[in-house]
């Protein structure tokens, strides 16, 4: 009896619209169901307008075990924001366009450092995975390898302050693993092409569909999001980084983080993403899990 909610991305108001539809009840402060569980799959910071007040309702949710909250990659990103390099800087380099991503939690927490301190702590307190005997949740990914090592390697599925400072090494297992759990699988364009994304950065990597055969597919296919410049020819295997991908009889799984557009729908029997752009007036999304064997539209919530 779960309830999966997409990115929220600071839009506290669209999050209680949704909790309310979704029949929570506030009581004492805090959002709750008689016979329900939220689980967030990560981002709630950046971009939105009351990150703060977003922040307030999934931890308080978290604390009286009325939600579990997963990890995404602006709270990752946001503590390696903040922790400093042993030679100085930081370990997410504040260059312009990092800057610019995490301003407006920033901006929120003018004068509130030590509020938003606790926020980061509580940051190291989310797990990057759930698993359950029925269904999976991530924030991008789930490569059945990436989540082995992690199990292996994470404290109790969490970061460790030692684990963030090792997890930004590039070209190291650690920090493959968290780059395509909490941001996803990519791939290479073909040569000379590129686009512009949300952010008008200039991109020459798509981030790819994990759960398709890529043997099968074709440059545009497999991109998450439709870009008009990929063509439709096979994929150069060469150019991935492994060949693995979800099967269709693996678990129910469900995550985020892709800026989805129009209508919540699923995209095979056992794969569902929960992030349609709230943060670029889209919708929030919630899907309703109950006892069903194959994911169904009509179990979609939004706002």
């Amino acid at each position: 009896m779960i309830d999966l909610i997409g990115d929220i991305h600071g839009h506290a108001d669209k999050l209680e619209e949704l909790l309310l539809k979704l029949d929570y009840k506030k009581r004492k402060g805090v959002y709750s169901h008689p016979n329900r569980k939220v689980l967030f799959v990560g981002d709630y910071i950046d971009r939105g307008p009351k990150i703060r007040e977003t922040l307030a309702i999934v931890k308080s949710m978290v604390k009286n075990d009325n939600a579990i909250a997963l990890m995404g990659n602006h709270e990752y990103n946001a503590l390696c924001f903040h922790f400093q390099e042993t030679e100085g800087g930081h370990l997410r380099k504040h260059l312009i366009k990092n800057i610019i991503q995490h301003y407006e939690t920033l901006k929120q927490f003018q004068n509130k450092q030590e509020e938003y301190e606790a926020y980061l702590e509580w940051f190291k307190t989310l797990p990057l995975y759930y698993e359950t005997d029925i269904f999976r949740a991530v924030h991008a990914c789930w490569d059945n390898n990436n989540i082995e090592y992690l199990k292996k390697t994470l404290v109790n599925d969490r970061l460790t302050d030692d684990l963030i400072h090792q997890s930004v090494r590039k070209g190291t297992k650690l920090n493959e693993a968290i780059e395509e759990t909490l941001k996803g699988k990519e791939m290479k364009m073909p040569k000379g092409l590129s686009f512009a994304d949300k952010d008008k950065t200039i991109r020459s990597e798509i981030r790819i569909k994990w759960w398709e055969d890529p043997s099968k597919m074709t440059y545009k296919s497999i991109s998450v999001l439709p870009i008009e410049e990929l063509p439709e020819q096979s994929i150069k295997l060469s150019d991935l980084k492994s060949l693995n991908f979800y099967h269709s009889n693996d678990k129910k799984v469900f995550f985020g983080h892709y800026w989805l557009k129009g209508q919540p729908s699923i995209y095979k029997d056992n794969i569902c993403c929960l992030d349609y752009s709230v943060a670029k007036q889209g919708k929030l999304v919630a899907y309703r899990l109950n006892e069903e064997n194959i994911l169904d539209n009509k179990n979609f919530v939004y706002v």
